[in-house]
């Protein structure tokens, strides 16, 4: 049963993204939305059960907690939570997407590695470029002799 709801999830996100990957702005608009309501409804949680625990008296606080709606915050934050989910923007807003790949690669923030590790790095990457321009020049005499 999980299964079944978890990939019914996966592909309305998959679609949804892919909707609203040909309109960028609305896109944008949708996910700033999300995370705007995401941290008011944590924000506006905190708040509620701080004003709770900081006095068992109700006149002894400057807002009056009898007129306070408790369910504000975590509305916001289920709502902001379902369109950031929604947009699959969940995980790459708060982890990143550099973290994910270089977590699933095993191999260290670029803030962690060295400066050795990164000028190899980046010679690797020189490298693999020029072996791609290589074959592209070959790969176009091929055709030329061909033509």
């Amino acid at each position: 049963m999980f299964k079944f709801i978890y990939r019914f999830f996966d592909k309305l996100e998959d679609r949804i993204r892919g909707s609203l990957s040909h309109y960028p702005i609305i896109y944008a608009f949708i996910g700033g939305v999300g995370i705007v309501l995401f941290w008011r409804g944590v924000w506006h949680t905190a708040d509620y059960f701080m004003m709770l625990s900081n006095s068992t008296n109700y006149d002894q606080l400057s807002i009056n907690l009898s007129n306070a709606v408790w369910w504000d915050g975590p509305v916001s934050f289920l709502i902001g939570t379902v369109l950031l989910l929604l947009t699959g923007l969940f995980v790459s807003d708060f982890i990143g997407n550099e973290m994910i790949i270089t977590g699933l690669g095993g191999e260290k923030k670029l803030s962690e590695k060295t400066e050795k590790e990164v000028k190899t790095e980046a010679q690797a990457i020189a490298d693999i470029k020029n072996e791609v321009r290589e074959i592209s020049r070959k790969l176009d005499g091929l055709k030329r002799s061909k033509e």
